[in-house]
């Protein structure tokens, strides 16, 4: 361990016991969670641990490792402003000699100017709702349309179905099999859109890990059977959506929205702070009062000289930063031009599934 005179402590490969319960309150974000981070395969070994204190209060604590010249902090989804940033890269350069570049992933910043060479670039966006003191409050919070529909559709769905319940489960009293089921669910919705799915069986045992550890479910059934889901994880007082599925015979009823807006009523009753809708740009999470909080890559150099030495990587990161500019505008831009590319590329899409179906075993075209 090595303190010095500005009320920085680091813990040289070493994350203290008092980190997994300090993190999280400082911060509530279940990305910079060690919980969160042991499920995904991190064991600590090669891990330090730096703390900013003024007086009693803790600043920032990052989770850090440092390889070859390289340090890259852990916690992710988290807000960093200019400052906190400046302090732990001259303590960093200042403390390791042999470190050319400083690593951030998918952090919310306002900086513009750093004393080092740095790269910024968008890396994912988290729509965030902060949450009231009471379901009433949220619910006269929300537009005109959006309450009619919560109202209309629940009625609806409770006359058709008398036996429809909306119950919330909590970590290992979640049952494995109505996760499978909301896994299930999602994978289909994907399939439907000729889309396949990231969540495979090491993933589905990654996810009912952390549902057993810090999960928060709403569970819409009917007859006892599960045909709508909201699979959340809780840090601290702040609440983040991980899987919002539904049984698609259920789509006229709004099974999915209703079930999601009933698991952000739970959050409220049970004094959350914040809930995360995290990434994706769909309209149900900005009609239940999210608002977009994009979150950047930042990469600092020592100098500029080490940005030329770390050319590959540098170039790297402004490709992909780049890349994924290009994409947000292609997906969301309203314009003719983003308009006729993206009628192109699903034309392009469909002949390439039409072709397919008619090779040998479905085998797609090279």
């Amino acid at each position: 361990m090595e303190t010095n005179n500005n009320g920085i402590v680091c813990y040289e490969n070493e994350v203290p016991p008092f980190v997994e319960s300090a993190v999280e309150q400082l911060y509530g974000n279940i990305f910079s969670s060690l919980r969160e981070f042991r499920v995904y395969g991190w064991k600590g070994g090669e891990t330090s641990t730096y703390v900013a204190r003024t007086g009693n209060e803790t600043r920032a604590m990052f989770l850090f490792e440092r390889r070859k010249g390289r340090v890259r902090v852990l916690n992710e989804s988290i807000r960093i402003d200019k400052e906190e940033l400046d302090r732990f890269s001259r303590y960093i350069f200042s403390r390791y000699a042999d470190v050319s570049v400083i690593s951030f992933k998918a952090i919310e910043t306002d900086v513009r100017a750093l004393p080092f060479p740095h790269q910024r670039f968008n890396h994912l966006e988290d729509f965030t709702l902060a949450l009231p003191s009471t379901v009433d409050a949220y619910l006269a919070s929300l537009g005109k349309n959006t309450r009619r529909n919560i109202k209309r559709y629940g009625e609806r769905l409770r006359k058709t179905f008398p036996s429809c319940r909306f119950e919330i489960y909590e970590k290992d009293a979640v049952p494995e099999q109505h996760i499978r089921a909301l896994i299930d669910f999602n994978r289909s919705r994907m399939a439907n859109k000729n889309i396949a799915s990231v969540i495979d069986e090491e993933e589905t045992r990654r996810i009912v890990e952390l549902t057993h550890a810090c999960g928060h479910v709403g569970l819409l059934t009917i007859e006892g059977e599960v045909v709508a889901g909201a699979i959340s994880y809780r840090a601290g007082t702040n609440y983040f959506l991980n899987i919002l599925a539904h049984d698609p015979r259920f789509d006229d009823y709004w099974a999915g929205f209703l079930c999601c807006y009933e698991t952000v009523a739970s959050c409220i009753a049970r004094g959350g702070t914040e809930f995360h809708f995290l990434w994706g740009r769909y309209d149900y999470k900005i009609a239940l009062g999210a608002v977009q909080r994009d979150l950047d890559n930042v990469t600092v150099y020592r100098s500029r000289l080490q940005l030329l030495l770390n050319g590959r990587l540098a170039w790297h990161e402004a490709a992909e930063g780049y890349r994924r500019q290009a994409k947000v505008w292609l997906k969301y831009e309203e314009t003719d031009m983003a308009k006729m590319i993206r009628r192109m590329v699903e034309r392009a899409r469909d002949l390439r599934r039409n072709v397919s179906t008619l090779l040998p075993h479905g085998r797609s075209p090279a």
